[in-house]
């Protein structure tokens, strides 16, 4: 027993290490989980943000509180590490790898998929969150970010000050794109030509979402993932800089 509370002591005192270790032994759990059942075909991020979010709910609901498992002492670093700093941390290295150059080749076609990508996703989700009494310019604007990506909707909602169940709806919502990205893009393929580095390109600059995408390509054709997922993460970028400021713009001033 002393062992056990000697133990709790330890892991609450480092609570950003617990984190990391939390995290990723729930990703290791998932990426398992998506090669047993359904090999592959279901990415492992996706299945290991279900998993979040589930886990976030139980938190919040044995201990009452605002942070989900956060809320428990021995899990506090969570809230650290699920903050702001490291999420932007994340963006900006995930577009410190993407090339420039490479890019370039997709053509006038691939950078024109990006934006009617972004804004398309955009518009739908925005309808979808007045559809269900979502009428102000924030809220809407948030979750038509995350109906982009479940990274652009938290970013816009942060940027824009808008409420943590508007912002957890953003991350819902660019989570079932991501699923049905998965599921889908095997389906779809023949018929839309996706079978080369163009195509592949093309389609990341219209679906936007990374894991959806390189799941979806991964359960195609492995040699198209990496060409879907390099402008998948422009796409990333480029709704970080438009939901927070141009298009929330225009929806303030249609609805407002």
């Amino acid at each position: 027993m002393l062992v056990l509370e000697v133990l709790e002591k330890v892991l609450t005192k480092n609570g950003i290490i617990t984190a990391f270790l939390f995290v990723g032994i729930v990703v290791w759990f998932s990426y398992w989980l998506s090669a047993k059942l359904t090999r592959g075909r279901l990415h492992g991020s996706a299945v290991a943000i279900a998993l979040g979010l589930i886990l976030a709910y139980v938190g919040g609901s044995v201990t009452g509180g605002s942070k989900g498992i956060a809320d428990i002492a021995i899990f506090s670093g969570v809230a650290v590490l699920g903050g702001a700093m490291f999420r932007d941390f994340a963006i900006v290295a995930t577009a410190f790898g993407a090339d420039l150059q490479t890019i370039k080749k997709a053509g006038l076609v691939g950078g024109i998929s990006i934006i009617l990508g972004v804004v398309v996703s955009f518009v739908v989700g925005a309808l979808i969150a007045l559809a269900f009494g979502y009428d102000d310019a924030i809220s809407m604007t948030t979750i038509g970010a995350g109906a982009a990506t479940y990274i652009v909707g938290p970013v816009t909602g942060t940027a824009l000050g808008a409420g943590s169940d508007v912002i957890a709806l953003s991350v819902a919502a660019g989570l079932v794109k991501s699923v049905l990205v998965m599921i889908g893009t095997p389906i779809v393929a023949p018929f839309i030509g996706l079978n080369n580095p163009k195509s592949a390109m093309i389609f990341g600059g219209l679906m936007g979402t990374t894991s959806g995408v390189a799941g979806g390509l991964a359960a195609t054709d492995p040699r198209l993932v990496p060409y879907g997922a390099m402008t998948a993460t422009f796409y990333t970028g480029v709704g970080c800089l438009l939901a927070p400021s141009l298009l929330y713009f225009i929806v303030r001033a249609l609805f407002s």
